[in-house]
């Protein structure tokens, strides 16, 4: 203070101390606050800028993803429109079978749908690429035209197995399929070139196929006088030619059912050629399934091709198999419809069918519907024949008359013998296609052929000679049969049934001349003991002696002459012994009752009982004069 020259006391002094002092933190506040306010205003322009420069950054990462976006389309759509010169030297110098065109034309293909996609959004950068597109589409589609016709056009080369080009078709797939999304006219011309080819290939080949085949067939042929009926004597026709050898009958299957089996149903194909060289012949059937088997084969292979190559499913495929195989199917139908109704051969004309039906489960495995309606056509024109045939052969039997048929004679007739042949053919080859219809017919002819079993039995004049025709014929049926019909099959269990009860009455008729007084006897005295009437024999005391003693010194003579004229009546050796064995039971049956009824209180005191044979030395000595196998 002193410095300002102020001369103050120490108490004023004091005062403006203190009063300065009081300015000075008065401006130390201003300018604290002036400070803090700066802070303030700086901090708020900070955060101003670092909300511009978040904004700055979104709007930069959007600007950047905008432009990637661009530039992966832009960049996509340049290499679609882009041409390599690789691609067009390909199309235009390369072999159309290196796969390296197959593997550009692909490439090719993209473009030009890439192409028409653009057009469609009106896109100017298309415009750049299509002159050379079309072009090389253009030639593309020439190379591959002139391929596949020179495939096709192979096919028609002599001795060519078409398989093999069609094998290389199916390789190039793709080539049909880029005509029939560029160019449909030249892919129309390929298919109708295709099938035109085919069409002739297929006709031609079966037709000479077929022709061939007849070449091989037996001379020999059921005719209209060939039925069951007909008898031997005044038939001119089948059975009295002369045979051939290995000639199949008419009404026998023999060996011809072997067709069914997988090995030979589904074996090679006849080679007509071959079999004529080794002056082979067959029955029609074997022909039949030799040419209906290159048809199933051919027809499965050559719609799975049309399927694959011409892209085709469903009508469209089976109506594009029916271009190229319709005029094959219809020559094969019109020679069958010729033969079949010209034919007697009902066992022929059965495995055929079965054949057909075999065929087209074959066809349902493999899924290959394009055959199913010729399968059934020709169904329908063998099951009206067949029936034809049966029925045919009903009615002969029906109409025989049993005075024409030559020499009587007890042995198994040989109309007879025919129906067991035919219906054991019949019933085996059914049991795996059952057929109601089949069936049915099959019951006719069986009431046919027993009717006519009675009517020729009742020529014999004795009734002996009558059972031993029917228990012959019967015998000889049921033995047939049951070498190919099922145990339970009706056909079986009828003729066992009407065989039983014929057997019994012959026992019952070759025992009643040696023991018929006792077996008479026997009867009365255990129908009057069912009453109570015994006592009315009592006074047979000499009837009974004479029973007794003539059965005790004959019956040993009676049993062997019984045994050997058995034997001799009855063809089946196995059938004649059980029925000796039938009789001697009868007989110890009978003898057995005999003790019994003298047993009795009303004749045990007959001094003859004495003489009666024990039953027990009767079954021992019985038994010596069965036969043995």
């Amino acid at each position: 203070y002193l410095y300002w020259g102020f001369n103050v006391s120490t108490e004023g002094a004091a005062n403006l101390k203190a009063v300065f002092s009081d300015l000075d933190s008065q401006e130390k506040k201003q300018r604290m606050e002036g400070m803090l306010s700066g802070f303030q205003s700086d901090l708020s322009s900070i955060s101003s800028e670092i909300q511009t420069l978040q904004q700055q950054s979104v709007s930069m990462n959007v600007r950047l993803k905008n432009r990637q976006a661009v530039r992966s389309h832009l960049s996509q759509l340049v290499d679609e429109l882009v041409v390599p010169g690789a691609m067009i030297s390909t199309i235009l110098d390369s072999p159309v079978t290196e796969q390296e065109f197959l593997e550009q034309l692909h490439e090719l293909n993209n473009k030009i749908n890439f192409a028409k996609e653009l057009s469609f959004r009106e896109t100017l950068a298309c415009s750049d690429i299509q002159d050379i597109v079309d072009r090389l589409k253009l030639k593309a589609v020439s190379k591959i035209r002139e391929f596949i016709l020179q495939k096709i056009y192979s096919f028609r080369k002599p001795m060519t197995n078409y398989q093999i080009p069609q094998n290389t078709l199916l390789k190039y797939r793709f080539f049909y399929q880029f005509l029939l999304a560029n160019e449909r006219t030249v892919a129309k011309e390929i298919r109708d070139e295709y099938v035109d080819t085919m069409s002739k290939i297929y006709f031609s080949y079966f037709k000479s196929y077929s022709g061939r085949l007849l070449k091989v067939q037996y001379e020999e042929v059921a005719d209209k006088d060939d039925l069951m009926g007909v008898e031997d004597t005044a038939k001119k026709g089948f059975f009295s030619k002369p045979s051939l050898k290995s000639r199949n009958t008419i009404f026998t299957l023999g060996q011809r059912g072997s067709i069914l089996s997988p090995a030979e149903l589904e074996g090679p194909i006849l080679v007509p050629h071959t079999a004529q060289r080794g002056d082979s012949r067959y029955p029609y059937e074997t022909l039949f399934r030799s040419q209906h088997y290159a048809l199933l084969d051919n027809g499965c292979r050559e719609f799975l091709f049309l399927s694959d190559f011409f892209m085709v499913a469903g009508n469209s495929a089976l109506d594009l198999f029916n271009s190229i195989m319709g005029k094959t199917l219809s020559m094969f139908l019109k020679s069958m419809s010729t033969y079949v109704s010209d034919c007697y051969d009902s066992i022929a004309i059965f495995l055929c069918i079965h054949i057909i039906l075999r065929f087209r489960a074959i066809t349902a495995k493999r899924t290959i519907p394009a055959l199913d309606k010729y399968w059934e056509a020709v169904l329908e024109l063998l099951w009206p024949r067949f029936d034809l045939i049966l029925e045919m052969n009903i009615h002969s039997i029906r109409n025989t008359d049993p005075q024409k048929l030559g020499v009587l004679d007890t042995r198994p007739h040989y109309i007879t013998r025919r129906y067991a042949e035919f219906s054991s053919a019949i019933v085996s080859i059914n049991q795996t296609f059952p057929n109601e219809r089949t069936n049915a017919l099959l019951g006719q002819l069986q009431i046919e052929v027993e009717n006519f079993v009675l009517k020729m039995a009742a020529e014999f004049p004795s009734r002996r000679d009558q059972l031993i025709f029917l228990i012959n014929n019967y015998d000889m049926m049921l033995s047939v049969l049951m070498e190919r019909a099922a145990d339970d099959s009706k056909e079986v269990e009828g003729f066992q049934q009407l065989l039983l009860a014929r057997t019994q009455e012959f026992i019952e008729e070759i025992l009643s001349p040696p023991f018929g007084g006792m077996i008479a006897f026997v009867k009365e005295a255990e129908a009057l003991m069912e009453k109570g009437q015994l006592d009315r024999l009592k006074n047979e005391e000499a009837r009974i002696s004479q029973l007794v003693r003539g059965f005790s010194s004959s019956w040993k003579q009676s049993v062997e002459a019984m045994s050997q004229d058995v034997m001799r009546s009855f063809t089946n050796f196995k059938n004649g012994t059980s029925i000796i064995q039938g009789a001697l039971t009868q007989l110890i049956q009978y003898y057995h009752g005999f003790h019994k009824v003298l047993n009795q209180p009303t004749f045990r005191s007959l001094a003859v009982r004495s003489e009666l044979i024990n039953l027990h030395h009767l079954m021992v000595e019985v038994k010596k004069h069965k036969p043995n196998f």
